[in-house]
């Protein structure tokens, strides 16, 4: 799946949300108070499922889920690792 895409899914799951806010991808949705600690946990569950991946302790650091290109790029990392590892 393209960078593309996946932007795509997780701007619908984030504007399910956030429906009051026209969310840029650069834009920092706990910077900007949009979201609080429970979303976070919400958050990390939907890029699990909507992406079949395993979202592991290491990867539970805001930096990786504060934008739609964070997450992105949080997503194309795990999903181009290779199985256990």
């Amino acid at each position: 799946m393209s960078t593309e895409e996946n932007k795509v899914r997780i701007r619908r799951f984030l504007k399910s949300v956030l429906r009051n806010h026209d969310l840029q991808d650069h834009e920092d949705i706990f910077a900007l108070g949009l979201v609080n600690s429970l979303f976070a946990m919400q958050l990390v569950q939907f890029v699990e499922h909507e992406f079949g991946m395993t979202v592991e302790d290491e990867d539970l650091d805001v930096e990786n889920f504060n934008t739609v290109n964070a997450i992105s790029q949080l997503v194309e990392r795990k999903c181009a690792l290779p199985a256990g590892a």
